[in-house]
């Protein structure tokens, strides 16, 4: 099947097809579901999934910005660099699966929750989220800078090794454990000396 800019797709499903490289931009997709569908270069700017589950969905490189997400699932999915720029995601989760490199710099998140994710570089920055969740989930490097977090539990987050925009974390309920290993983070960013 091929996908076509704005085109319109319901209660449909993609199963293990190669629409890599395709442009899928400004299309709506409505109760979709992708089974290992390759999607490496796809152009899905501005598209709109509502009630849409992807599965182990693989793709190295994808343009998600401006997207708009509701009442969906990732789960199982191969990503490379992602871009989800301005995206909004309303009661989306991600349910396992390794992302290389998430940027969701200025989006608008409510009710996300990550669980079993490996996401080696989580960009955050400047991202407007209510209740976000992240569970028992390895993320190497977290960018925060700017952002405007409402309830986000970040608990589950593990392995971290850099942290910018340490600010950016009001908002987020972190474990005691947590807050030892973002001490050096938290003293630099206070302008504290620590001897």
């Amino acid at each position: 099947m091929l996908l076509d800019a704005g085109g319109d797709y319901d209660g449909l499903t993609f199963t293990e097809e190669d629409l890599a490289g395709q442009d899928g931009s400004e299309a709506r997709f409505l109760d979709c579901t992708f089974v290992g569908v390759v999607l490496d270069g796809a152009d899905l700017r501005h598209a709109r999934f509502v009630d849409s589950e992807w599965s182990g969905v693989r793709a190295s490189e994808l343009d998600l910005s401006s997207t708009a997400w509701q009442d969906g699932e990732w789960r199982d999915c191969r990503l490379g660099a992602v871009q989800a720029y301005g995206s909004r995601w309303t009661r989306l989760h991600l349910v396992g699966g390794k992302i290389d490199y998430l940027n969701l710099r200025d989006a608008t998140l409510e009710e996300v929750r990550l669980s079993g994710v490996v996401v080696d570089e989580l960009d955050l920055a400047r991202v407007r989220a209510k209740r976000l969740v992240l569970e028992d989930c390895r993320v190497r490097r977290l960018d925060v800078t700017g952002a405007s977090l409402t309830d986000a539990d970040l608990r589950g987050v593990r392995d971290l090794q850099h942290l910018d925009g340490v600010a950016g974390l009001a908002g987020s309920t972190i474990t005691s454990e947590q807050l030892v290993e973002l001490a050096p983070a938290l003293a630099e960013h206070l302008g504290l000396r620590v001897r």
